[in-house]
């Protein structure tokens, strides 16, 4: 398995969404699972008009996410691509218990920008593309439910010479958007409105259901403006932005 990188160093894109003059407006560090950036950017922009407070919102994976928050870094919230992370933080004293819960149920596909490249399951067993792109399975969720996938198609060994590595999985999309990659594993998100090409939405039944849960860290417990957001996430207003990004919903998670 090789992994492929871009010349740009930075893990993480960082996007500041200023408010206006507001006395009472507060701020937070959101680190925020890559596959969730286009609807992050959308919600937190409806926070801040409804609330005033700023949010910095830091795109990266999450297992990054995890070691940075282990080494104190500086977040009030990680919203994750699993839910294997926010419970380990909770379990370990770093993560708020009550304040967990699942935001979204992600969905995996199989892309390509060539508009008769991908026919489903099939487009894998011919295995004739040169290269295979996926997430980072130990740090990305999305990058480990694409090797679940392969292995429950009994494919994994006949694929894996061909597999490369983003560190995320905007890098896992970017290698098949720029050609770098024929075909790739990507979240259903990162498809939304409408990316072109062809693509396979995996059945749930060849992997773990993604479920992507939220925590609020304990050090900013007492943080207005992120105890604020947890609560918007969970709003129908919310929730709508979720879903238009091609996420599943969790019933239990609505306000």
């Amino acid at each position: 398995m090789r992994s492929m990188r871009f010349a740009t160093p930075a893990l993480c894109a960082v996007v500041t969404l200023l408010t206006g003059a507001n006395a009472f407006a507060g701020s937070a560090n959101i680190a925020v699972a890559a596959n969730f950036t286009e609807p992050a950017k959308e919600i937190a922009g409806l926070f801040k008009d409804k609330t005033g407070h700023e949010l910095v919102l830091s795109f990266g994976s999450s297992g990054q996410f995890y070691t940075q928050i282990k080494e104190n870094a500086p977040f009030a919230i990680l919203l994750s691509a699993d839910d294997e992370r926010p419970k380990k933080l909770v379990d370990e004293g770093l993560g708020v218990a009550e304040s967990r819960f699942t935001y979204a149920i992600g969905k995996l596909v199989l892309w390509s920008k060539d508009p008769s490249a991908v026919k489903g399951e099939e487009t894998l067993k011919a295995n004739a593309f040169n290269k295979l792109s996926i997430a980072n399975p130990t740090a990305a969720p999305y990058g480990a439910a694409a090797i679940e996938t392969l292995k429950a198609l009994k494919l994994y060994e006949t694929v894996q010479p061909k597999i490369v590595q983003g560190n995320t999985i905007s890098q896992a999309f970017q290698f098949v958007d720029t050609g770098n990659a024929e075909v790739g594993f990507v979240a259903l998100s990162q498809l939304m409105p409408n990316a072109g090409g062809s693509r396979w939405l995996v059945p749930q039944t060849l992997y773990s259901e993604i479920r992507q849960d939220a925590v609020l860290l304990k050090a900013s417990a007492g943080n207005e403006a992120a105890t604020a957001f947890l609560t918007f996430l969970k709003t129908p207003e919310a929730r709508a932005v979720i879903e238009k990004f091609g996420y599943a919903l969790d019933p239990k998670s609505g306000s």
